[in-house]
Parts: C-alpha cells; sequence; structure tokens
C-alpha cells in the first residue's frame, strides 16, 4: 500500500502532467485547424457535445493499458476527423507515439522503438 503522501505526490503529478498536456494540446495544435478564437470555441463545444472525447478521459484509457509518461499531446483535424497524438515516454527510455481517433478514443497508430514493454500485462 502506498505510504498517503506519495499517493498525494503520485496523484499532484499526475494532475500536473494532464495539466502540461491540456496546455500542449491549446497551445501547439496546427494553425490550420486552430487558426483563431473561433476554432477554439468550435473545437471547445466539440467536446461539450460529445463528439470529441476529453483528453482526461483518453489518457486514463491509455494509462490503463500501456506504461509510461506522456510528454507531448497535440490535437489536430486531419480527413474531418479530431486526432490526438500523444507522445509516452517508455520504461527504457523510449519514445513512442499514439494516434488516437478523439471521436471514438481508438487506437489508430502507434510508432516507436520496442512498444511491446511498454504493455501492461
Amino acid at each position: 500500500m502506498m505510504h498517503s503522501s506519495k499517493l498525494r505526490h503520485a496523484v499532484d503529478m499526475r494532475n500536473l502532467l494532464i495539466s502540461l498536456a491540456l496546455f500542449t494540446v491549446f497551445t501547439t495544435a496546427t494553425p490550420a485547424c486552430l487558426a483563431d478564437g473561433e476554432d477554439w470555441r468550435q473545437l471547445h463545444r466539440e467536446v461539450q457535445a460529445g463528439r470529441i472525447r476529453p483528453l482526461a478521459e483518453i489518457l486514463d484509457n491509455l494509462h490503463r493499458e500501456w506504461l509510461g509518461e506522456v510528454i507531448e499531446v497535440e490535437i489536430e483535424r486531419d480527413d474531418d476527423r479530431w486526432i490526438y497524438e500523444i507522445e509516452m515516454l517508455g520504461p527504457q527510455g523510449q519514445v513512442v507515439e499514439f494516434e488516437i481517433d478523439a471521436g471514438s478514443g481508438e487506437i489508430l497508430e502507434i510508432e516507436g522503438r520496442n512498444i511491446r514493454s511498454m504493455r501492461r500485462n
């Protein structure tokens, strides 16, 4: 069992990572899909309407199935579909990128080295 201060630290770190990931999403999105304030509002409406899954849900699903720490998150529009691009740092120092359909949460593609070592049993 994890000591309460260690648990609190782990939760604080996870919240920090999610906050950093959200910041990255909203500061690194491609100009073509998020050029001005109206585009941001449209993206927000897509999440509120349930057409895009919240980033926290996507990250929770990733952490259930994969070992590693999120180091970068982007969202972009590709062929009329929103795609989360999430990079994780694996336990052996490898960087693996997951492309995830933002609407369904389905993993579309995984790229990187030694991917199998990141899969949870």
